[in-house]
């Protein structure tokens, strides 16, 4: 039986491809930095606007706590609730998109969590989330 004593030739990577798409990529990007180049180039009148400042992050989260016993606070501040309609109502006329976490103690009343919530949506709250812990102890 004979055997092979010549060697097969090395398989070779065909970089053709690869150069033709590092080629178009150059093009492309040549174009592109031109077009914005004459972009720049073109006189316009922009319009003018009153100079309002910079703007400014939206304010976090307000907090409502609900007791137990059914005492409300507001960022830690306890108050009824109409004081808690007011304060959400100003909150919202100073920023539309205000939202609202209510935490609610586990002891207290589902009547009580539905006023509150109540209450936040008459403030004209859009964006409300109840706090809740999870526990994969229960089924």
């Amino acid at each position: 039986m004979p055997l092979k004593t010549h060697m097969d030739d090395q398989p070779s990577l065909n970089l053709t491809p690869m150069i033709d798409i590092v080629f178009l990529l150059i093009i492309f990007f040549m174009v592109g930095t031109k077009f914005a180049e004459m972009e720049q180039s073109i006189v316009v009148e922009l319009p003018r606007v009153k100079n309002v400042g910079p703007l400014t992050a939206p304010p976090s989260k307000r907090i409502v706590t609900l007791q137990a016993d059914g005492s409300v606070s507001l960022d830690q501040t306890p108050v009824t609730l109409d004081q808690l309609v007011s304060e959400l109502r100003s909150a919202v006329q100073g920023y539309a998109e205000t939202s609202v976490l209510v935490r609610g103690d586990s002891g207290g009343s589902l009547q009580n969590l539905a006023t509150v919530l109540t209450a936040c949506r008459e403030a004209g709250i859009q964006d409300m989330g109840i706090n809740v812990r999870a526990d994969k102890s229960i089924h």
